[in-house]
């Protein structure tokens, strides 16, 4: 845990890179390996910094946009933190009560309202592609913090980090994602973006939350998908949580909502090594006494989102 694990060029590697100055981040689809290589070096410096208290206000006189149309507690707090820590100012909303959106106003409306009064934006929004469109609308870089059912790519730069972290590096583990990969826009991203490493993907779900066939497709890596809360060999178990609000039907809801539960019996054949990993909110799907293990990670990764969006934040805005 807490490996060294970039030389002292990893910020140097700049030639090619997708992302940079001006960028928009809305898909993990945006970014190519040297990317997330460059990103998690710069995120490895901020974590030094923030933890020695030699953060430089590198965005004094900035003004980001914090746009939340869906709640977040973890997402919105290290969002805003992040551009706090930097110097930069927030605005903002979390919840639609007390905007325009109430009026009837669209999307592109509201984006291009802020867009003349931020240098950056932070958006999360409850349908898929909303992100896009505010990216094709701004002129200013535009972070997607989730849209719908559809990508979370700031929550797997930390996903990422927290397992490179843990590990030394991502290449060469198997990854067992477990509960709702139907709607669970994070276990998506998170799939795609393992197309960088070589990885092996191990899919736990219920038939009818299965990881959907656009993003299999797309899968570079072998993976296997079962229905059976099995983890021997795993490196990596990344469970998400049954999201009612994606559900149409209640009662499809209530047939799935307690089908997988993470308890100490359930980690038992686990290797001893298996870091056990959750985008967060819990509920159900993983009982308190797993946060007393050796494997539980998942509030570590939660702090590793701060200085993920410091340096995603930096990067848009300073290159």
């Amino acid at each position: 845990m807490g490996k060294a694990f970039f030389n002292q060029t990893g910020l140097n590697v700049r030639v090619g890179l997708l992302f940079g100055k001006g960028s928009d981040l809305i898909s993990v689809r945006d970014l190519e390996k040297k990317d997330f290589e460059a990103l998690f070096a710069r995120t490895q410096k901020f974590e030094k910094a923030v933890k020695t208290g030699k953060v430089r206000k590198i965005l004094d006189g900035k003004v980001v946009a914090s746009l939340f149309f869906e709640p977040s507690t973890r997402t919105r707090l290290s969002s805003e933190a992040a551009a706090n820590r930097l110097g930069a100012k927030v605005i903002g909303f979390s919840g639609t009560e007390g905007t325009s959106v109430k009026k009837g106003e669209t999307l592109a409306d509201t984006i291009e309202m802020v867009d003349k009064y931020a240098d950056a934006i932070f958006i999360r929004h409850p349908l898929d592609g909303s992100a896009r469109l505010a990216a094709k609308t701004a002129k200013h870089p535009v972070i997607n913090c989730g849209d719908g059912a559809n990508q979370h790519p700031t929550q797997t730069l930390l996903d990422l980090y927290t397992i490179r972290k843990e590990f030394g590096k991502i290449d060469g583990l198997e990854v067992a994602m477990v509960g709702d990969l139907k709607y669970g826009r994070t276990v998506h991203s998170l799939a795609l973006a393992l197309n960088n490493y070589k990885a092996k993907l191990r899919f736990i779900s219920h038939s009818s939350l299965a990881m959907p066939d656009y993003v299999k497709n797309e899968l570079a890596n072998p993976f296997t998908e079962t229905p059976r809360l099995d983890f021997r060999g795993c490196d990596v178990v990344y469970v998400t949580r049954i999201q009612r609000e994606r559900f149409t039907d209640p009662m499809e809801y209530e047939r799935v909502k307690d089908v997988y539960r993470i308890d100490s019996a359930a980690l038992a054949d686990a290797k001893k090594s298996m870091i056990v990993m959750h985008p967060l909110p819990r509920v159900s799907e993983i009982a308190p006494e797993v946060d007393y293990t050796p494997h539980a990670r998942y509030f570590q990764q939660a702090g590793n989102g701060l200085f993920v969006r410091m340096a995603v934040l930096e990067t848009a805005l300073t290159g």
